[in-house]
């Protein structure tokens, strides 16, 4: 697998002894990046998170929002990324320096443990922040099945640190037609969704003109993301679990699992699927 070919940003190489039919030998492989972030909101900390060090300020905008630290992209003054000796410091600067937790006069938000790469609530200390209820998300335009195999294969090829490792996650978003216009790769699925939606809010785009793809389960933390950022629909090409189902229905999320060429199961809001 010796290779030189520069890895993308997010990934590394490293030397390897492979053994192959019995035999030994010395060669290089790609692995895809895994460093701790800690989140802060206007220098307060909040959060250590396990991500691939690619779309940080992405991944800041779409933290902020889908954690409830911010309402809007506007309210986020400045963010600055900052390498440290044990990793990579994030802080989020919010517009008159009022975060959630300040509004509310709370000073003890700050997660107890790390957000791991597998579990976006890893460290959440109450079950209320973990099971939320996102407003009902409207709109969202009615798919073709064309459509969403056109999206399915389009991703394939839009996945640089994937391809170079093997051992990530992906988050695309796709126009009405299938088009794939946008794509996050993290090591973590929700730290995909983070930076896509990260990238959405950075570039105007309206969460309701399009839908999500994703190459991962779709679990409720995926879902909650989605609805929080007025996503309407979830194509997962892996299974969703019972809960998501059940916050999908509840949320207005049409969610769209074991999406393969030539098949898919929707779990909920099926009118947004056209025959």
């Amino acid at each position: 697998m010796s290779s030189d070919r520069t890895p993308p940003a997010g990934c590394a190489t490293r030397p390897v002894v492979r053994f192959e039919r019995g035999k030994r030998m010395e060669d290089d492989d790609r692995l895809a990046e895994e460093v701790p972030v800690a989140m802060h909101f206007d220098g307060a900390p909040f959060a250590v998170m396990m991500t691939t060090p690619a779309d940080l300020e992405d991944f800041a905008r779409g933290f902020a929002l889908t954690e409830g630290k911010i309402d809007n992209v506007l309210d986020i003054a400045d963010i600055e990324v900052r390498e440290v000796f044990e990793g990579i410091v994030v802080d989020v600067r919010t517009t008159g320096g009022a975060t959630e937790s300040s509004r509310r006069g709370d000073t003890s938000e700050a997660r107890e443990l790390p957000g791991r790469s597998g579990c976006g609530i890893c460290g959440s200390r109450e079950l209320e922040d973990v099971v939320r209820h996102p407003a009902p998300v409207t709109g969202g335009p009615s798919l073709t099945v064309d459509a969403i195999e056109r999206a399915l294969e389009g991703l394939r090829a839009q996945q640089p640190i994937n391809a170079f490792t093997g051992s990530v996650h992906a988050a695309a978003w796709a126009l009405p037609d299938g088009n794939i216009v946008a794509v996050r790769e993290d090591v973590g699925r929700h730290n995909a969704l983070d930076k896509l939606i990260g990238g959405m809010l950075a570039g105007g785009t309206d969460p309701r003109a399009g839908f999500l793809v994703i190459t991962s389960r779709a679990s409720y933390e995926m879902v909650t993301k989605a609805a929080v950022a007025g996503i309407a629909t979830v194509v997962a090409i892996s299974a969703p679990t019972a809960l998501a189902v059940h916050l999908a229905a509840d949320c207005g999320v049409t969610l769209v699992g074991f999406a393969r060429p030539g098949r898919f199961n929707v779990y909920s809001r099926p009118d947004r699927i056209a025959d």
